[in-house]
Formats: C-alpha cells, sequence, structure tokens
C-alpha cells in the first residue's frame, strides 16, 4: 500500500514544473497518497494552494549548501517514505535518497547513487529526437502504474486570479523575452521588430521576474508599439501562468516561461533559437507551435542548455527567424 511519496527536483523551474506530471499520475493512481516535493529554494511558491501536494521541502543550495542537506536528509528519514521518486541525476539527491529509507528508491541510471535504487531507468537525450522529458520522468514509476504520462500542471489560487483580472478585461497577449541563456533567447531587436507588427487593438504584456525588468523596459523603449505594458517583477509564478491561461497567445523562449504554460493549457508559441524540440521540452498545450530557423545550420542545436553567446559569433538560429511567424499565431481581429 503507498501510503507517503517524495518526489525529488532540485533543478531549475522549467524542470519543477514539468516534474509535477509525476503527481499528478500518482495522485490519480493513489488518490489517499501523501505527495511531498522536494525542490530548490526560489520555487516553492509554485505550490501555494496546491490541493494535493502535501509538504513542500525546500533546499537552499546558495548558503550552507550541504548543512542544509544534511538537515533535510533528517526530515526525510523521519517521514518514513514508501517511495523516493529522483527525478535529479546530481550525487547530492542520489545520495539523500538512498539514504531515506524508502522502500522503494526510483532514479534515473545517470544518477551516480543508481546501483542503490530499487528502480533505475535511462535518462537519454538525442537533438536528432528522444521522449519528452514527462515521458522519460513518467519511466521511473511504470513498474507502479499503467498507462501514459499526465501532463504538468499548476493550480493558481483564488487570490492570484484576482490579482490579473484587472488586466483581462479587453483582448492582450503575453511576451516572455528573458532566458537564462542567451543563445535560447530571442534577440531584443526582433522582439521589437515583432511587437510593432502587433494589430492596434491587442494589448502586450511583458512579463519576467524582477531582474528582467531592465529588457523589457528596453523592448518598450525602441517599439513604435504604444500599446505594451511591462508586468515583469510584479506578478509570481502562479499569477503569471493565471494571467496566461487569458491570453490570445503567449510567446515564449525555450524557457520556464513556456512550461508554465503548459502546465496551465494556455496557447503558446514557443521560440526556439540554439535548442531543438528533439531534446524533448517542447510545448504541451492544446494550442501549441514551435517557431524556429528554416535554414540547415549545421551549427545547431550548439548545446543543450544554450551559451553566454553564439559559439559562431553571427546568432544565424535566431536572427533568420521571420517574425512573420509570430504574428501569424495571434487570431486577427473581427471585422
Amino acid at each position: 500500500m503507498m501510503q507517503r511519496v517524495l518526489i525529488i527536483q532540485t533543478s531549475s523551474l522549467g524542470d519543477v514544473v514539468l516534474s509535477t506530471a509525476l503527481a499528478e499520475t500518482l495522485h490519480d493512481h493513489f488518490p489517499d497518497c501523501i505527495i511531498d516535493f522536494l525542490i530548490k529554494k526560489g520555487y516553492e511558491s509554485l505550490f501555494e494552494g496546491h490541493p494535493f501536494i502535501n509538504k513542500v521541502l525546500v533546499w537552499d543550495k546558495k548558503s550552507n549548501k550541504y548543512k542544509n542537506l544534511f538537515s533535510i536528509l533528517k526530515i526525510v528519514r523521519h517521514q518514513h517514505y514508501d517511495l523516493v521518486v529522483n527525478i535529479h541525476r546530481h550525487i547530492s539527491t542520489g545520495l539523500l535518497t538512498i539514504l531515506s529509507g524508502a522502500s522503494q528508491r526510483a532514479g534515473f541510471k545517470k544518477n551516480p547513487m543508481a546501483f542503490a535504487f530499487t528502480h533505475s531507468v535511462p535518462h537519454l537525450i538525442s537533438a536528432t529526437g528522444t521522449e519528452h522529458e514527462i515521458v522519460r520522468n513518467h519511466r521511473l514509476i511504470d513498474n507502479l502504474v499503467n498507462g501514459n504520462p499526465s501532463r504538468p500542471r499548476l493550480y493558481p489560487t483564488t487570490k492570484d486570479i484576482e490579482k490579473v483580472l484587472p488586466w483581462t478585461n479587453a483582448r492582450f497577449i503575453t511576451v516572455s523575452p528573458a532566458s537564462l541563456w542567451n543563445t535560447k533567447q530571442f534577440p531584443s531587436h526582433k522582439w521589437v521588430e515583432f511587437l510593432d507588427q502587433v494589430e492596434d487593438g491587442t494589448k502586450v504584456y511583458l512579463l519576467g521576474a524582477a531582474n528582467d525588468a531592465a529588457l523589457c523596459n528596453d523592448i518598450i523603449n525602441r517599439t513604435q508599439n504604444k500599446n505594451i505594458i511591462s508586468l515583469a517583477g510584479q506578478l509570481s509564478m502562479l499569477q503569471s501562468a493565471a494571467l496566461m491561461q487569458h491570453a490570445v497567445m503567449n510567446f515564449v523562449n525555450d524557457s520556464a516561461p513556456m512550461h508554465l504554460a503548459s502546465a496551465t493549457n494556455s496557447p503558446v508559441t514557443a521560440i526556439f533559437c540554439s535548442t531543438v524540440t528533439g531534446f524533448g521540452f517542447g510545448p504541451l498545450s492544446d494550442d501549441s507551435a514551435v517557431v524556429e530557423t528554416t535554414e540547415a545550420l549545421d551549427c545547431r542545436p550548439c548545446g543543450l542548455h544554450g551559451h553566454k553567446a553564439c559559439p559562431k559569433q553571427h546568432f544565424k538560429c535566431a536572427e533568420t527567424i521571420p517574425v512573420k511567424k509570430l504574428n501569424n499565431r495571434i487570431a486577427p481581429l473581427k471585422a
């Protein structure tokens, strides 16, 4: 009988959002099971008001990293989990998994501690095409459940929804122009070119964290479109997701906002510059599309995560994307 489960994913924001698909599947198959999450500090607000996630354990990796990990281990052992599912592929969480005391310990073979897991599976990534990440993650529990993986899902609270309502009283799109990796980010001048062509009757909200505000303000200052508002740093992650649900279209890079859209089944257009969907991290919304260059570039993809700058110094994977492809994803105004 599955009574308590811990899901470990202490990687980036997008990875945490995608890991919620596992929670959905486990909850569907074991509705009375208590499900906890272990994530790194900064992402805990994703689970505020979640209807069935019991507890969120937070690992502060930036200050006293290993001391904090030891403190978490004591908490984990005290919880007496039946199953620990470790999506993270590093030795730190591998040790936490095998020392958890759980009778069932699942993780990827790439984890250095996989030899002590009770269930381990490959994590295969190839630019030529692999399974989506939610499918790879699902294989960690395919010995326990039947069927296909669930979609990732987030649950904006009533307060989150009320927060964004003032911005939903007219037709609008959102643009999330930033990315942690520069070569995964559509250049600002291309965003400006796109926004210059957006119809006058469509509002534009720029989304992002507080440290994206400068980029958003630069785009606003350079575009001729006067119907743009920057909300960078003003909304939480769940509030941004709630706003996306009301948009005519959401424009994102291959970055975390794409996964926020997937987890709320919001319409999304994802721009892939240096990376490719073959890696398994594409959008999952019913109304989703990927925009990318049609040029055969022998340097693309140049890496799984991207770079601070184009290794070839031409950034053709982004510069050759026509912005018309983005505009074609916005439904025209009714006459």
